[in-house]
């Protein structure tokens, strides 16, 4: 039994000795030193001291040196864990592969009624309900949340606005945000990157206007958030006003930044000032490359994505799986056969990359664009993914370029075994059998569509005016100045029908259009983009589906009648329209 003097002396040496251990874990940066720190204060017999072994699980479970194994080695021994050991397992499991388990220590932390969950805590259980889609269990913490009286906690109340919104409860989400007493920059945030993560890119850029009306600021990650739902509605009015902002706020340095406003420039068909950012970047990454490498590819550069990534390989970033997309989707387009087969073999046998089901399809759209059907057809049917409907629907579409309707019945034959036909394939079909004049073949495919109650997806076109993105369907009567656009459209096509236009039958030529319908989603949002903007200015136009051979040859008169260039980004690459041609060269 020791006197209390040598009590005293004992628990002074013993704090000393923590002292130095939680110095060291303080300062250790490698898991090997970290099991040697362990050993050595079991061997002083320190291994319950609660801010020691407090420090150990926080570093095993969180540290990107650490090891989520050891640290759930780790977690049992700990005596009476507290709040904080909670949340050291808990955010660990949350950003790791294994989510779930996340959600599983903070049930036991309620079970064992020892310890209450904090700010920390919901927060990252929140985290893990949106990556596993656990909406029932984020309704279960939001109950705890309000009965602990966390309700109005800013962090508390961002990470449940994410992971309701993580679990497509984007109107749940926005009711809490605005119910927030006070919103931080870090709030508008979420909500923008909320909206911009569920393709709800329109209200993203309405939340943008609020907060400029409340007078809030941004900072970088509003406006890479904003900057990426301009690209996809090919807002590019709105990304020259981020790109302004970014320059105000002294952002350009940023790589994030960069790279985003490269990416939105090339979206919107503005390669001029994609490669002037690109130019004026300090900093580049791979994400810088590929943007610009991406972008031109599906301008249909094919050499112009050859030369950046040929310039990218004398600077020591690693291409990686993405910029073999980019430069054989520029291949592909420009009908560059053997340099695209050159670059796909490349990916392997130079960078280990292996291929995935889009460079597959890549590489069919290669062979299929070039008229090499039978090499498209031998890529799929060698392919390790030949049952994705992707490569068969890719060959398909290049079976109505050169009007091929035996591998055509061949590509839908293996649609309709793999149940994965759409009204799209029918059309697309039929369309082939249109251009081979088989009439027994139109007649199948009209009966198909109707017998299997097949739906059409239905086409849409956006185009900016001013700050505004306007979104027009197929007959579209719901705009404001319908009449002034079915006007104009009424005096385009006039006009245009005297330089050589005839309207197309497009009831097997346009996928998301129904009928012999002569407005289209496209000719809508050019006749308002020519009523509504000044002589010489260039029209933007974002469509979800191809553009079909009539849309085609009515804006390639259009640029030529009025004398506009017309940028079109459909859902495989661009058209640029200028003078009565296009950069496509009627090949897509």
């Amino acid at each position: 039994m020791l006197s209390p003097a040598e009590a005293r002396i004992y628990d002074v040496v013993e704090s000393s000795k923590a002292k130095a251990i939680l110095s060291l874990l303080q300062g250790c940066n490698s898991f090997k030193r970290l099991r040697k720190l362990h050993a050595h204060i079991i061997t002083t017999g320190l291994q319950h001291h609660p801010a020691i072994s407090t420090k150990l699980l926080n570093f095993c479970a969180v540290s990107v040196s650490g090891c989520l194994a050891y640290a759930q080695l780790l977690f049992p021994r700990i005596h009476n864990p507290q709040t904080q050991d909670w949340n050291s397992i808990i955010r660990g499991f949350s950003q790791s592969p294994f989510p779930l388990r996340a959600i599983f220590y903070y049930n036991d932390m309620l079970s064992e009624a020892r310890e209450t969950p904090d700010t920390y805590t919901f927060s990252f259980v929140l985290r893990a309900c949106e990556r596993v889609k656990a909406e029932r269990k984020c309704r279960e913490v939001h109950g705890s949340i309000v009965r602990t009286g966390y309700e109005r906690d800013f962090v508390v109340c961002t990470n449940l606005i994410k992971g309701y919104a993580g679990n497509g409860l984007i109107e749940t989400a926005r009711k809490l945000f605005d119910e927030m007493p006070e919103r931080d920059l870090v709030a508008w945030n979420s909500m923008i990157s909320c909206y911009s993560q569920a393709g709800l890119h329109h209200e993203a850029l309405k939340t943008w206007e609020v907060m400029r009306n409340e007078n809030v600021d941004v900072d970088g990650f509003t406006i890479v958030g904003l900057l990426s739902s301009c690209a996809h509605v090919g807002a590019l009015n709105i990304g020259v006003q981020m790109h302004r902002l970014a320059c105000e706020k002294g952002l350009l340095k940023n790589t994030y930044v960069g790279n985003a406003l490269i990416d939105m420039y090339a979206k919107c068909g503005n390669l001029d000032d994609a490669l002037f950012v690109f130019n004026s970047m300090q900093k580049r990454d791979v994400y810088t490359w590929n943007s610009m490498i991406v972008g031109y590819g599906v301008h249909g550069c094919g050499d112009e994505a050859i030369q950046f990534f040929r310039q990218m390989q004398m600077t020591r970033i690693q291409p990686n799986a993405i910029t073999f997309l980019g430069l054989l989707c520029g291949c592909s387009h420009q009908g560059l056969v053997e340099k695209g087969v050159e670059y796909f073999n490349f990916m392997t046998s130079k960078y280990n990359i292996k291929p995935g089901i889009k460079h597959y399809g890549c590489l069919v759209d290669l062979f299929g664009r070039a008229g090499k059907l039978e090499k498209a057809l031998e890529v799929i049917r060698t392919c390790p993914s030949q049952k994705d409907p992707v490569l068969w629907r890719t060959l398909l579409g290049s079976c109505k370029i050169h009007k091929n309707d035996k591998i055509g019945e061949i590509a839908m034959n293996n649609l309709i075994q793999l149940g994965a036909s759409i009204a799209g394939d029918c059309v697309l079909l039929a369309s082939i059998y249109v251009g081979a004049n088989n009439a027994d073949g139109v007649a199948r495919m009209r009966k198909m569509i109707k017998s299997q109650g097949i739906r059409t997806t239905p086409g849409w076109s956006w185009i900016e005016i001013g700050n505004q993105v306007h979104k027009f369907v197929v007959d579209d009567k719901s705009h404001p100045d319908t009449n002034e656009i079915y006007l104009k459209l009424r005096e385009t096509t006039h006009l245009i029908s005297l330089i050589g236009y005839a309207e197309e039958d497009s009831r097997f030529s346009c996928a998301g259009c129904s009928g012999t319908s002569s407005y289209h989603s496209e000719k809508l949002a050019i006749a308002y983009g020519l009523a509504r903007t000044s002589a010489g200015t260039c029209l933007r136009i974002v469509k979800n589906l191809r553009v079909c051979r009539d849309c085609h040859t009515f804006t390639t008169l259009v640029s030529k009648a009025f004398n506009r260039e017309i940028i079109v980004r459909d859902r495989v690459r661009f058209h640029h329209f200028k003078d009565g041609l296009c950069s496509c060269k009627d090949y897509w």
